[in-house]
């Protein structure tokens, strides 16, 4: 890692904290590079959307932040711990107590026959046993999550949209620092995925853990404060407030929009103008268009020399 991103992590006060991450697969052709040099920071206490296509680096962020994958560079802290750090127990140790993991399909974090009671029970135990304080008690999770009616029934025979909410709560029942989400709307209906949305906001306010959602879903990121954009393994782009904003990278490096990289190939020569506060991008095919005497036709054009003019 650089000087620049050592300094960047020591100076860092947020709960999960990427710097100068870089991930890289074998693959039979070559290399495959998933993340390039990802620098991202989510403060304690805020609830994200990490936004980005089918192969844009999403899930291998996903797996970093979580321990399951070992970056190739770069450092990943997360509630504090440098996790390559910890070793396995180290690890183990955390996903039951400061760090909680709701997985795509409902039914990946929960026991199927199972009730949802028996279920906030159950994911409540290892915490226990490591001396975690625990915040809320089964029956009361299972009543914020609106989970009463069906609270003894077994899992296997909710909805969708009944079997996301208990995982939701089976997520923070242990009292997590972090909660990462992963496509927790995959498949869902427009009605269940606003349940969803719904019981995610219900999680962070109930438990003012650190969220982050990973999903392609642009209603759910739009759903969220704060939504940083990943794409070619880059997070390049921010959306806050209905605007997206790009962010210049720790090595000066600009990720364009996908609408500006379809109309300027690879190699497009851009000069850069500093105006005041005004950056501007000019390809190089406008910059060679504008005539030679264009400046002093504007000259004889203006009020200079003429009778009243300024001088």
């Amino acid at each position: 890692m650089t000087p620049v991103a050592e300094a960047a992590v020591a100076d860092a006060r947020g709960d999960v904290i990427c710097a100068g991450v870089v991930h890289v697969y074998p693959g039979e052709e070559g290399p495959i590079v998933a993340l390039r040099n990802v620098e991202f920071e989510a403060r304690s206490g805020e609830m994200l959307a990490v936004l980005g296509p089918s192969g844009s680096g999403k899930t291998t962020l996903l797996s970093v932040l979580t321990g399951l994958l070992r970056p190739t560079a770069g450092r990943v802290l997360l509630a504090g711990h440098d996790l390559a750090r910890l070793d396995d127990q180290g690890l183990s140790r955390l996903r039951s107590t400061e760090l909680a993991l709701l997985l795509q399909d409902p039914l990946q974090n929960l026991i199927p026959y199972a009730t949802p009671l028996e279920n906030l029970a159950f994911v409540q135990r290892g915490a226990r046993r490591r001396g975690w304080p625990l915040r809320w008690g089964p029956e009361e999770l299972a009543e914020t999550f609106g989970l009463g009616p069906v609270a003894r029934r077994p899992v296997h025979q909710l909805s969708g949209g009944e079997q996301q909410r208990v995982a939701m709560a089976s997520a923070v029942a242990t009292s997590p620092r972090v909660l990462l989400a992963d496509e927790p709307t995959c498949q869902l209906d427009t009605v269940a995925r606003d349940s969803v949305i719904d019981a995610l906001r219900r999680a962070h306010d109930l438990s003012g853990a650190t969220i982050i959602v990973v999903t392609h879903d642009s209603a759910v990121a739009e759903a969220l404060p704060r939504t940083p954009a990943i794409s070619h393994g880059v997070i390049g782009s921010e959306g806050r407030g209905g605007q997206r904003f790009s962010i210049v990278g720790r090595d000066g490096t600009v990720q364009l929009p996908a609408e500006v990289v379809a109309r300027y190939p690879p190699g497009t020569l851009f000069r850069i103008a500093v105006e005041g506060t005004v950056v501007e991008l000019r390809p190089e095919h406008e910059v060679e268009s504008e005539a030679p005497g264009d400046a002093g036709s504007q000259t004889s054009g203006s009020d200079e020399g003429r009778p009243g003019g300024k001088r």
